[in-house]
């Protein structure tokens, strides 16, 4: 298998295994798909870190299984490929990328999907489809501009260049960077930390924020507000409340 769901501690790591670039074939983007809606039916898994391992995080689609296909083989193809990405982007947890060597294409793509990023000083992002031709077809225009606004994404899509993680860093494009040795262990960190979390307010504060993020601010303030009175049916937040008031701020413990 070319991508692994490891599970521990409450966090479970969507491993790419598909060496030496961790390139995104068609079995390796259905493969991800399954085990991204594995995670979010997992009770065991209440925080998710996306991995390729020391050197690559993933550097990009199959070019050689893309170059056979012709116009009427992507339209058959085209929806499948976004909704493997879509599914890493739905899992209803706290979702961090942690990001070594080469994210291109279809693996920056990816990292766009996460919640949050974690580069390490090796990394290397971009979305270089421009120069075959192409345009990003995972997300990438929309995800991409949603986070770094659209004339930054415009300059990194229409020139297809290469951002080192410092540059990456100063765009938006990741939110830490770190020694490339130390990413999965931070990486790992801050998804075990929000593992200890309300699992269900997790939930709720994602999808309101994707949500109001998709639409106008009328549409995501009900959603806010219709997560906002619910969660006061949940008995994490009875334990909560109760922690603050008698033992202060920061110290409850949840299901």
């Amino acid at each position: 298998m070319t991508v692994h769901l490891e599970v521990a501690d409450g966090v479970g790591t969507l491993r790419l295994d598909r060496p030496p670039m961790n390139a995104l074939d068609i079995a390796t983007q259905d493969r991800l798909k399954e085990l991204a809606e594995e995670a979010t039916r997992r009770e065991d898994v209440r925080a998710v870190v996306i991995h390729g391992g020391e050197k690559v995080f993933a550097a990009g689609a199959d070019i050689k299984e893309m170059q056979v296909m012709d116009h009427a083989a992507m339209i058959a193809r085209a929806r499948a490929l976004q909704d493997s990405f879509t599914a890493v982007a739905r899992i209803p947890k706290p979702v961090v990328a942690a990001v070594t060597g080469y994210a291109l294409g279809g693996g920056c793509e990816l990292a766009l999907c996460a919640d949050f990023r974690i580069a390490g000083e090796n990394a290397k992002l971009g979305q270089p489809e421009i120069l075959l031709g192409l345009i990003p077809g995972a997300g990438g225009t929309q995800r991409l501009s949603r986070l770094i606004g659209p004339s930054k994404a415009k300059d990194l899509i229409f020139t297809g260049r290469q951002v080192r993680a410092d540059e990456a860093l100063a765009l938006g494009l990741v939110d830490r960077v770190v020694p490339a040795a130390e990413v999965y262990e931070q990486a790992h960190a801050w998804a075990a930390r929000l593992a200890k979390g309300p699992a269900i307010a997790l939930r709720a504060a994602k999808e309101a924020i994707d949500t109001g993020l998709e639409t106008d601010i009328e549409t995501g303030l009900a959603v806010e507000r219709n997560w906002f009175a619910g969660l006061f049916a949940t008995e994490d937040r009875e334990r909560g409340m109760a922690s603050f008031v008698e033992e202060g701020p920061g110290k409850a413990k949840f299901l």
